[in-house]
């Protein structure tokens, strides 16, 4: 199977309060999103933010509008006002998670992603 960064099958949108992080991840199309609930697991999303997000990473499904939202907790090295890291903010979690890669079957490789290019 094709692997495939978000960017080219969803979008993403995200912010911090405190020192979470809440990442909106939106299938750009309706036949995507059981591929994005089934390879999109909170511990693969804490993987992939290996050495930023410390803490929990928990899941919501929200199948009406074909999207993800993950809350990451202890994210930003203790929130924008008492962090030393560049970028203290959350909104930075929401354009890298689109970095992040999934497999699609070649039927829908085809017909989505060639499709967008």
């Amino acid at each position: 199977m094709p692997t495939v960064m978000l960017k080219e099958i969803a979008h993403a949108r995200s912010g911090d309060k405190g020192n979470s992080v809440n990442i909106g991840v939106f299938a750009n199309d309706r036949s995507i999103y059981p591929y994005l609930v089934e390879q999109m697991t909170a511990e693969r999303v804490k993987q992939f933010f290996a050495g930023l997000v410390l803490g929990e990473v928990v899941r919501y499904e929200m199948p009406n509008i074909d999207a993800l939202n993950f809350v990451c907790y202890d994210a930003l090295d203790g929130g924008g006002a008492s962090s030393l890291r560049v970028d203290n903010l959350g909104k930075c979690f929401g354009s890298n998670i689109l970095r992040f890669t999934i497999e699609l079957p070649h039927s829908l490789y085809n017909q989505i992603v060639k499709r967008e290019r």
